[in-house]
């Protein structure tokens, strides 16, 4: 068999390893070869990785697993959540082995319905997820934690994140009243190394081991920021790079006296930023934004409010240096209603990231969220770990007006699905009545699916009281990539000849 031969077949088998389906057809007798679309067909397999919960032993966490019902996924499939392991002594290959957990925080069995694990205490690890088949396209996991005393007391959710090589943070702090960690989590049976780089207002701070992170196999590393600089910087940028190996990543942000949360990555870098679902009642709204490029960006901030776009008295522009964070305090931009923030060029468009810092409640009950800016909806989304009380689906149609298709899975202990569908003015958001499935027993998903018009962002907050404070915490909607586009492939003998 000679080397063309081998290659061909090399590729072949590739494309059908990669996408777990590869159509071959001889070409017609024409000899026509018109190039067809793509088909959009189900992924195979998703991972998932959720940072250590919480350093507090009175904190409570809830896991809680979500796919929605995707055609064509066949019937088979499996998924579960399992806690990451710690490295083990030389296995009998001489290679290092990791302990694997006795039982997974969760495993769902089936689509369309959620279904919860728990956590207690200061000692839970983070976790590491796979699902494959039929539980594969759209998993998506949320990790929600109650903490009623000391610094960063409430509640604090994260969407769990797929493993990547380059995370942006704008919204961080070494401030005195913060503690800021970056959970590094390697899902993989080889180690990882990243890069850690934080940018302030003055530009790159010198970090004294922020370079050559090893983050062993299978395993989580917390990295106390403050650490990693010798002067305090309130407004700060976090970049994490991996040099090696994949990770999730995520900064777990504690104040002292104003609660916390996590700060989730924002979306990459883009000449426009859309930061949905800001509370109507917020009292604090502190912008920051960074340009990672060489140039400077200049931003026209908007607030798109029910009524449409408005531009905040006093902090109608930001001016953004390249390679230094900027912050602005826009105090309670809201003033009642519902929004979200939309940042455009004034001229040319420069490349940013951006989040804000939301604190609600005054005075002992304060509580502090964070939202980065978001990729659009695209397809479909879903958000899980969604109650009888206490949920806000904030949606936004930057652009052209949108029709929007909102469904309420079964709850994870009982009640049946329901469906509503809403249109969203171009240029407004709108807090809509989300959908709850009726009999409800347990918690329940919101999945999102655009119908039709221009792009939308949308954002769920959740809230619980506890020790008379209003805890809340808010996660983006991001296109779940629930499918993946597949090249028909074609049998070319010709090649053979060439």
């Amino acid at each position: 068999m000679n080397r063309t031969t081998l290659s061909l077949i090399a590729g072949t088998t590739a494309l059908a390893a990669v996408t777990g389906f590869a159509a071959l057809t001889a070409p017609d007798a024409s000899g026509d070869r018109t190039t067809r679309a793509a088909a959009q067909l189900p992924v195979q397999r998703s991972s998932l990785l959720c940072p250590q919960p919480s350093t507090s032993d009175i904190a409570e966490t809830a896991y809680t697993s979500f796919t929605p019902v995707t055609k064509a996924t066949g019937s088979s499939g499996k998924a579960e959540l399992l806690a990451a392991g710690e490295e083990s002594a030389d296995g009998a290959d001489g290679k290092k082995k990791t302990e694997k957990a006795d039982k997974p925080v969760l495993q769902p069995k089936e689509p369309g319905k959620p279904v919860t694990g728990s956590t207690d205490g200061g000692e839970s690890p983070a976790q590491i997820g796979t699902a494959e088949g039929r539980l594969a396209p759209g998993w998506t996991v949320q990790e929600t934690t109650q903490v009623d005393a000391g610094t960063g007391r409430g509640l604090l959710g994260t969407n769990c994140t797929a493993p990547d090589t380059d995370f942006w943070f704008p919204g961080a702090s070494t401030a005195d009243d913060r503690i800021d960690y970056v959970h590094l989590t390697n899902p993989d049976d080889s180690a990882a190394v990243v890069d850690i780089e934080l940018y302030g207002k003055d530009g790159a701070l010198k970090t004294t081991v922020g370079e050559d992170i090893t983050v062993q196999p299978r395993s989580s590393e917390p990295v106390l920021l403050s650490t990693l600089v010798d002067e305090p910087e309130t407004n700060l940028t976090v970049h994490v790079s991996v040099r090696s190996g994949r990770v999730g990543a995520a900064v777990q942000a504690l104040d002292e006296k104003a609660g916390g949360d996590w700060l989730a990555p924002s979306a990459d870098p883009a000449g426009s930023v859309v930061i949905p679902g800001i509370p109507k009642d917020a009292t604090s709204v502190r912008l920051v934004a960074f340009a990672p490029g060489d140039e400077d960006a200049d931003l026209k901030v908007r607030l798109a409010s029910p009524s449409g776009l408005i531009s905040p008295a006093g902090s109608e522009t930001l001016h953004v240096k390249a390679g230094m964070t900027a912050a602005v305090d826009l105090g309670d931009v809201t003033r009642g209603e519902a929004g979200s923030l939309v940042l455009t060029p004034t001229e040319r468009s420069v490349p940013v990231v951006a989040a804000v810092r939301v604190v609600r409640g005054k005075g002992t009950k304060q509580e502090t969220a964070f939202i980065p800016g978001s990729r659009a909806v695209g397809a479909r989304a879903s958000v899980a770990d969604n109650r009888s009380k206490g949920v806000t689906l904030a949606l936004t149609a930057q652009g052209r007006t949108a029709k929007v298709k909102v469904t309420a899975s079964a709850g994870s202990q009982g009640g049946t699905a329901a469906t509503k569908t809403f249109t969203i003015k171009g240029g407004t958001t709108q807090n809509v009545t989300a959908p709850v499935p009726s009999g409800l027993k347990g918690t329940y998903a919101l999945t999102v699916e655009p119908v039709s018009g221009g792009p939308v962002h949308a954002s769920r907050m959740l809230e619980s009281t506890s020790a008379g404070v209003t805890g809340f915490t808010i996660q983006p909607l991001a296109d779940d990539r629930g499918t993946v586009a597949v090249p028909e492939a074609e049998q070319d003998l010709s090649v053979l000849q060439r």
